[in-house]
C-alpha cells in the first residue's frame, strides 16, 4: 500500500463534511473562527481514523500473504478488522500446510517415479515427452522420441485416451538396441500437471531369450539323450537276435555301444556339472589361488592330445602374477574347456596358445586390476553370426564337426557360468579361416 493512503483516505473523509462547514460559513450560521477550528478538529479525526484504517487493512493484507504463514504482526483496532485477521490467518495456516503436505507428495512421488526400476514416460497432450524416470533415460537416451513413434506404442496410446482404460502391447524395439518391451499406457484423468498419459516400458528381453533357452535346452539336451539311447537300444536288439552268435559283428557292436555310453555319461557329468555352478554363481570364491599355475599345470596335461594330433603348444604364463579369488576345480575346468576346444578344432599340425599374464589397460577391461588368460588356435574359426550364441547350451556352430569330436555342447556355457561366479568376463573372437581365442578376464585378489 501507498504511504500516500492515509492522507488521501483523510481527505475523502473531511471533504463532505468540510463543504458542509464552509456553506455554513458564507450563510452566517457558523463564525469562519469556529470554522476553522471545526476543520482542523475535522482533518485530524479523519487523520486518526483513516490510519487505523488503513493500519487495520495492512494487518488484513499480511495475514493473507501466504509466506505470513499464519504468523500475526500486531492486533487490529477494529472488531470486524481483527475477525478479518484471524480468519485470514488461519486460512493461511490451512494454506501453509496443504503447501507443505503438497511437496511432500511432490516429494515421494519424484522418489517413486525415479526409483521405478522399468522406464516411465509422462506424455503431454501433443505427445511431447513432459517427465521421465532415470531409468528411461538409461534405457533410451537420445532414442526416446524414435521409441515414441512406435506404431504398437501410438496405438495404444490412442486407444487409452479414447477409452480411458489401461492399455497393453507387446513391441519389438530397434533402438537404441534390439529388444522385446511390454508397454502399460494409462491416461491421466484429470490431467496431472501438463501430464496427459503415461506409458510404462517393462524389457522383457531378457526374460524371452531364457524362455527361449529353456525351450531348447529341452529339446536339444532330449534329442542328445535320445540319438545315443536309441544306439543303445539298437544294437541290443541286434546282439540278441542277429548277431547273437556272431563274435566279430559283437566285439564291433559292443565298441560302439561304449562310445555311445561314454557319450550319454559325458553329457550327464557336464549337466551335472553345470547345475553345480549355477547354484553358487551368486557366492565370490573365497580361496587365493595362483591363475598362473593352473594354466601350467593344464597344459601339461594335455600333451597327449596335442601329440595326437600333431600340435605345437605354446606356453607363456608371466612370473609373479598376483593371486585371483577362485576355486581352485572350476579354473581348472575353464581351462580344461577351453584348450580342449583349441585341441579339437584347431588345425591338425597346427599350433594352440595359452597364456596368462597381467591384463593390459585399457577400455576393453574393468577400471581395475586383473589378470587375463588367453587361449588360441589357428583352425578353421566361426563366423561372426554364432559367436553371441556360442556360450548358450547346446550351441553348436558345426553340429556334424562338434559330435564327431565328442563335444556335448555344454563347454562354453560351463566356462561362461564359472567365470561371471569369479566376477570376470568372456571375451570370444574368431575370424573364418584364421583361428578363435578366447579371453578371460579375471580381478586381482584384494587386500
Amino acid at each position: 500500500m501507498s504511504a500516500l493512503l492515509p492522507f488521501r483516505t483523510a481527505l475523502a473523509l473531511s471533504a463532505l463534511p468540510g463543504l458542509v462547514l464552509v456553506l455554513l460559513a458564507f450563510l452566517g450560521r457558523v463564525a469562519w473562527l469556529d470554522l476553522a477550528l471545526m476543520l482542523a478538529v475535522l482533518i485530524l479525526a479523519s487523520l486518526a481514523l483513516s490510519w487505523i484504517w488503513v493500519r487495520d487493512l495492512r494487518l488484513v493484507a499480511l495475514a493473507m500473504q501466504p509466506q505470513a504463514g499464519g504468523r500475526r504482526a500486531a492486533r487490529p483496532f477494529l472488531a470486524a478488522a481483527g475477525a478479518l485477521v484471524d480468519e485470514a490467518e488461519r486460512l493461511a495456516r490451512g494454506q501453509a500446510r496443504q503447501e507443505e503436505e503438497g511437496a511432500q507428495l511432490l516429494g515421494a512421488e519424484q522418489a517413486i517415479i525415479q526409483g521405478l526400476p522399468d522406464p516411465l514416460i509422462v506424455l503431454g497432450a501433443d505427445r511431447s515427452v513432459r517427465r521421465a524416470n532415470d531409468a528411461a533415460r538409461r534405457a533410451f537416451g537420445g532414442e526416446m522420441a524414435a521409441v515414441l513413434r512406435h506404431p504398437g506404442l501410438r496405438a495404444a496410446i490412442d486407444r487409452a485416451q479414447a477409452l480411458g482404460e489401461t492399455q497393453t502391447a507387446e513391441l519389438r524395439l530397434a533402438v537404441p538396441v534390439e529388444r522385446e518391451v511390454v508397454a502399460t499406457v494409462m491416461a491421466l484423468r484429470p490431467a496431472l500437471a501438463d501430464g496427459r498419459v503415461v506409458a510404462v516400458l517393462s524389457d522383457r528381453t531378457r526374460e524371452r531369450a531364457v524362455e527361449r533357452m529353456r525351450a531348447d535346452f529341452v529339446a536339444n539336451a532330449s534329442h542328445e539323450l535320445r540319438t545315443p539311447l536309441a544306439s543303445l537300444i539298437g544294437f541290443i536288439e541286434t546282439l540278441r537276435g542277429p548277431a547273437a552268435d556272431d563274435p566279430p559283428a559283437q566285439t564291433r557292436f559292443l565298441g560302439i555301444m561304449a562310445e555311445q555310453a561314454l557319450r550319454m555319461n559325458r553329457l550327464i557329468d557336464d549337466l551335472l556339472s553345470l547345475s553345480r555352478i549355477e547354484l553358487t554363481e551368486h557366492q565370490l570364491p573365497s580361496d587365493l589361488i595362483d591363475i598362473g599355475a593352473v594354466v601350467s599345470r593344464l597344459a601339461a596335461s594335455f600333451e597327449p592330445q596335442v601329440a595326437a594330433r600333431r600340435i605345437t603348444l605354446h606356453v607363456g604364463v608371466t612370473a609373479g602374477l598376483a593371486p585371483i579369488r577362485g576355486d581352485d576345480d572350476q579354473m581348472e575346468q575353464v581351462l580344461q574347456n577351453l584348450l580342449d576346444n583349441a585341441v579339437k578344432y584347431g588345425r591338425e599340425g597346427g599350433a594352440v596358445r595359452v597364456s596368462a599374464g597381467p591384463a593390459p589397460p585399457g577400455v576393453r577391461w574393468p577400471p581395475r586390476p586383473g589378470v587375463l588368460v588367453t587361449v588360441s588356435d589357428d583352425g578353421l574359426g566361426i563366423a561372426r553370426s554364432h559367436i553371441p550364441r556360442l556360450t548358450e547350451r547346446f550351441y553348436r556352430a558345426d553340429k556334424g564337426r562338434s559330435r564327431a569330436v565328442g563335444g556335448t555342447g555344454l563347454g562354453l556355457a560351463i566356462v561362461k557360468h564359472i567365470v561371471i561366479r569369479h566376477r570376470g568376463q568372456l571375451v570370444i573372437e574368431s575370424t573364418e579361416g584364421t583361428g578363435t581365442t578366447v579371453m578371460v578376464w579375471l580381478p586381482e585378489a584384494e587386500g
